[in-house]
């Protein structure tokens, strides 16, 4: 029987959704993916009830969308994705072929993204990144990123044509959905092949905490590119590539 084609799960960060894969998407159908890219609860179109936002809802919802998927799966999460990829793996991780993380949230079991920040502030103050520039509603339970914080922390190094099409695509996001603690096991997510995507002119996950999040769960392959944080639009081929390599190296 012919080898079944790797599906690559792309899982969006905060206040985006399954549209901010839509460069990348060829480029990777190219290099033999099949592409997976929803769009998660507690986010946009599917923000709910945002008391009802939960690391487990996202992870749930994702797991209902797999079972109509066959063969090995890639889990892909950018940013604040990474966390819903690490939970995704320890839940179904002998489906897994690997967890790449792209300038994403790469989280020791028991840790939020937040306290690794916290602990870096006083040497790199912009390790706060989009922190200072949210706006919030619902008493605190949804927060959005104005359109010129967008182009200044995330999109910085896109073209002003990609930039405008890209910022009116941002949503609401629910605080329950954002701030995710994951929590793994050695034998289950632990065990899977591990790929870090590093940006080096990230301003919302700037470099020294995405290297240090390295450094707090070892093991990883490390692919460094030059781009800010979304290396999907500004390096499609790059992160496509370094997928494919790493999907192969498993093989």
């Amino acid at each position: 029987m012919p080898e079944q084609m790797t599906t690559a799960v792309l899982i969006h960060g905060a206040w985006a959704g399954g549209w901010v894969w839509e460069t990348i998407t060829p480029y990777l159908k190219e290099q033999g993916f099949n592409v997976m890219a929803p769009d998660l609860p507690g986010c946009g179109s599917r923000l709910g009830n945002p008391a009802d936002a939960s690391l487990s809802q996202c992870v749930d919802d994702l797991e209902k969308m797999l079972q109509k998927v066959e063969g090995p799966l890639l889990l892909v999460g950018h940013s604040g994705g990474g966390a819903v990829a690490t939970q995704l793996a320890e839940a179904i991780p002998e489906r897994v072929i690997g967890v790449a993380y792209l300038a994403g949230m790469m989280l020791p079991s028991g840790t939020g993204f937040g306290q690794i920040v916290s602990d870096m502030r006083e040497q790199y103050p912009e390790a706060s990144g989009i922190g200072p520039f949210l706006t919030w509603e619902d008493n605190g339970q949804v927060s959005r990123v104005p359109a010129d914080a967008i182009r200044q922390i995330f999109l910085q190094d896109v073209s002003e044509s990609i930039a405008e099409q890209a910022i009116p695509r941002f949503n609401p996001q629910a605080e329950g959905s954002r701030m995710l603690v994951p929590h793994w096991t050695d034998a289950r997510f632990g065990k899977l092949p591990r790929l870090y995507i590093e940006a080096r002119q990230d301003r919302s996950v700037i470099l020294p905490v995405q290297r240090r999040m390295q450094q707090l769960v070892p093991g990883a392959s490390i692919v460094s590119l030059d781009t800010g944080h979304v290396p999907q639009v500004a390096a499609p081929g790059c992160v496509a590539l370094a997928l494919a390599e790493f999907v192969a190296s498993q093989m």
